[in-house]
């Protein structure tokens, strides 16, 4: 609606996992290249925490791109929260393991697919990458005990699968009462909200990926942004996109405090209602 009236070719602050709009902070980079280097060196598993709205999703994607192709099948699992032989299930569908069983599958059988897929896989000089998303909803831990014991298949003593775990970070209180799978993990990666620069780094790296050549936000207006957001991607997102319609409907030339002041107020007296 807005794009014409900034000159953008694409929504810059859309929820999505387009890799133009990756923004490397300092967290964020210090995560993808721990995170990189266990899965390139194949380790069983790792994980990525952080709070909601730190963009663990846009990273644990970003990640998977750079991988090469011998770093295949990728699968991602974006609702982990069912039963154990649910989950196995589902898994060996996504492998792509051919023809399914009889529904409901049994674990065994479930198991067998999985590793059948994943000893032929490894054979051909593969690697399977398996990413669990919102994984702190495995609150069962006998959902996180049946990832653990995938852990176990292994191709001439190397794991036939990375796991990469990533969740809010009751995701890492939850593996702590898990020694056996807190050892099996390569490397554990907290996300941290975005320091005042990157804010304002964040936002000019949005606008510029998506086609802005001038600037938008007035120097005032990124500084009120991680003020009101804390500098939590999310939040960034919502608030810009409202400041870009409202200045589009006022018909601004650009944004300052006052436009990011009004908005933000708006927005907390509708999360008050």
């Amino acid at each position: 609606m807005y794009e014409a009236h900034w000159k953008l070719a694409a929504r810059p602050f859309d929820h999505s996992a387009d890799g133009r709009f990756y923004y490397p902070g300092e967290s964020q980079q210090g995560a993808l290249l721990k995170l990189r280097y266990a899965l390139e060196h194949r380790r069983g598993a790792a994980l990525l925490a952080g709070a909601a709205g730190l963009g663990k999703t846009l990273l644990a994607q970003t990640l998977v791109r750079q991988l090469g192709e011998s770093y295949s099948p990728k699968v991602h699992l974006v609702f982990p929260q069912m039963p154990p032989c649910e989950l196995l299930a589902y898994l060996a569908d996504q492998l792509g393991t051919g023809i399914a069983t009889a529904s409901p599958a049994t674990v065994e059988q479930s198991l067998r697919r999985i590793e059948t897929r994943l000893r032929d896989n490894a054979k051909t000089g593969r690697h399977a990458v398996i990413i669990v998303d919102e994984a702190h909803l495995l609150d069962d831990l006998q959902s996180l005990e049946t990832i653990r014991l995938l852990l176990n298949l292994e191709h001439e003593a190397r794991p036939l699968a990375s796991f990469l775990l990533t969740g809010q970070t009751s995701l890492l209180v939850a593996i702590e009462r898990m020694p056996d799978l807190e050892e099996r993990l390569a490397v554990k990666c907290l996300l941290r909200r975005f320091k005042p620069a990157e804010t304002m780094g964040y936002v000019q790296h949005r606008l510029t990926a998506a086609g802005a050549k001038q600037p938008i936000f007035t120097d005032a207006a990124l500084e009120a942004i991680h003020q009101e957001t804390l500098g939590i991607p999310r939040r960034i997102n919502r608030l810009c996109d409202l400041a870009l319609l409202v200045g589009f409907a006022e018909e601004l030339t650009s944004i300052g405090p006052d436009q990011i002041a009004g908005i933000s107020q708006e927005l907390a007296g509708v999360g008050a209602e």
